[in-house]
């Protein structure tokens, strides 16, 4: 499944080639047999779609070298011209060791406390007579890593990076099975694919000398190298689901919108510099740079994703955010993510979440939207400078769509205890009519009772209003959701209070 750390180094990828008028290629290393899954490339794939980046090559849309999967490139021979040239320069051999020597060299290096790795063994250094005698048994081919001189790289973001040969093991470049494996096939791919600039996390720094190291061994200029810095939660730990970090589309699931995701992932460990912060595809692309790109770990902070999630969505017109709204409650992935998640906390809330009653309500948004849209888009815009997520919009609108909301117990045990509650619903009963259906005729219905019994406060004719005619105890302004609800349901829920004193 993708995940925000792969999500990030695409996007660096789109954008840095958005900026320089490069091509972004998507080649699936899939080497390893074992761990390949044809629905996770699809997923990939999908996912990058929804989220907005799109490939210039790759094995979904073709191109120019194409095959994009390296096991097609492997099977139409592309890797074996390169792996006898290394050995015929001596920069690789092959290696019979078995399984079980392979072993007992392990266990000899651990007894002894040495540095674990395959440093040489018998094949490194084997006569051509040792090897022809081989002929016929498995075998590995192995990069000679050199252990008389240092082996000096270039990082983009670290700059200098300098290790000893002599510390470095012999990696494995083609497996018993024919196979290559990435330190391999993905160098080489660099190499015959043109790329001018690999992006990647910090993890491959360990092996980076070994892949810097075959471009010399080839006589290539290596592509520039950029290592980006781990992502961590917000308490400066490794990255888990309680920081919030998951499969990039339940982002899409808990109702962020991937303008927001986009712009929050940019930034963890990238700094356009100014006070840049909310930007869209085309000022990030014109802002990224390289240089900008921070070597301490990148913060992910749940509760700012939050906040660019809840500014997106409050710049947004009324039936530019309907849409959107009821694309995500029809989204098939919306719908079956909550439909298996009935207790999630997804983004940091104490209370967890039902997905059932989440679905239930977003339906209802769906199914009053096609009822009367204009009423459904006058609640949205009530409820616009308060949300947060589109998820948040199933719950905000609850009261506008149902003719009888939940009630909240506490409220009404605090605000229709007192025997005023029952004249201020009379008095709006007998006065609605008078409101002409706007937001200063309903405040002037509230302000009227407020004169005719001489209170001081307006407060305790609100209170019990809003409760009455919402279940809830806070919300939009009270005369603005008047105005949107209507005479017709207002006197309906005035009386259905009244039955509650």
């Amino acid at each position: 499944m993708l995940h925000v750390g792969a999500l990030r180094t695409v996007l660096y990828d789109r954008l840095l080639a958005n900026r320089q008028g490069g091509e972004c290629i998507l080649r699936i290393e899939d080497t390893d047999r074992s761990r390949y899954n044809a629905d996770s490339e699809q997923e990939f794939i999908d996912t990058l779609r929804w989220v907005g980046i799109e490939f210039d090559e790759g094995p979904h849309i073709g191109g120019p070298n194409a095959p994009y999967r390296q096991s097609e490139r492997k099977a139409a021979g592309i890797y074996e011209g390169p792996i006898q040239e290394l050995l015929a320069k001596g920069h690789a051999y092959k290696a019979f060791d078995t399984p079980e020597e392979l072993d007992e060299m392990r266990l000899t290096q651990q007894v002894n406390k040495l540095a674990t790795g395959y440093f040489g063994g018998k094949w490194r250094d084997a006569t051509p007579e040792q090897v022809a005698q081989a002929e016929g048994m498995p075998f590995v081919i192995r990069q000679r890593i050199p252990h008389d001189r240092k082996i000096v790289a270039q990082d983009a973001i670290r700059g200098r990076i300098e290790v000893d040969g002599a510390l470095l093991p012999d990696p494995v470049l083609i497996k018993g099975d024919g196979m290559p494996t990435y330190h391999f096939a993905a160098m080489v791919d660099d190499h015959l694919m043109g790329i001018t600039h690999v992006l990647r996390g910090e993890e491959w720094l360990p092996s980076f000398p070994l892949h810097w190291l075959l471009f010399e061994q080839f006589g290539w200029t290596p592509p520039i190298f950029v290592h980006c810095a781990v992502i961590v939660g917000s308490d400066g730990k490794k990255l888990s689901k309680r920081h919030g970090a998951t499969r990039v589309l339940d982002y899409g699931a808990w109702g962020f919108t991937k303008e927001a995701l986009k712009n929050f992932i940019a930034l963890i460990g990238w700094a356009p510099g100014g006070d840049l912060e909310v930007m869209d595809d085309a000022e990030m692309a014109a802002a990224f740079s390289i240089d900008g790109l921070q070597s301490s770990p990148g913060r992910f902070d749940i509760e700012k994703l939050q906040w660019l999630n809840g500014f997106r969505i409050r710049q947004m017109t009324p039936e530019a955010l309907l849409d959107a709204i009821l694309a995500y409650a029809q989204d098939s992935y919306t719908q079956s993510y909550w439909a298996a998640n009935e207790e999630e906390n997804p983004t940091g809330a104490k209370v967890p979440v039902d997905g059932r009653l989440l679905l239930a309500r977003l339906n209802r948004i769906v199914e009053a939207a096609a009822l009367d849209r204009e009423y459904v888009l006058k609640a949205v815009i009530e409820e616009q400078p308060r949300v947060v997520t589109l998820a948040d919009f199933g719950e905000a609108l609850e009261f506008f769509l149902m003719d009888e909301p939940p009630m909240n117990p506490m409220a009404i045990a605090k605000w229709f205890k007192d025997p005023i509650a029952g004249e201020i619903f009379d008095w709006i009963i007998e006065k609605a009519p008078d409101a002409d259906g706007t937001a200063a005729g309903y405040e002037a219905i509230i302000k009227g009772f407020q004169a005719h019994k001489g209170l001081e406060k307006i407060s305790p004719i609100v209170h019990p209003t809003r409760v009455a005619l919402t279940g809830k105890t806070f919300g939009p302004g009270l005369f603005e959701l008047m105005a949107v609800l209507g005479n017709d349901r207002i006197v309906r829920r005035m009386e259905r209070a009244k039955g509650l004193l």
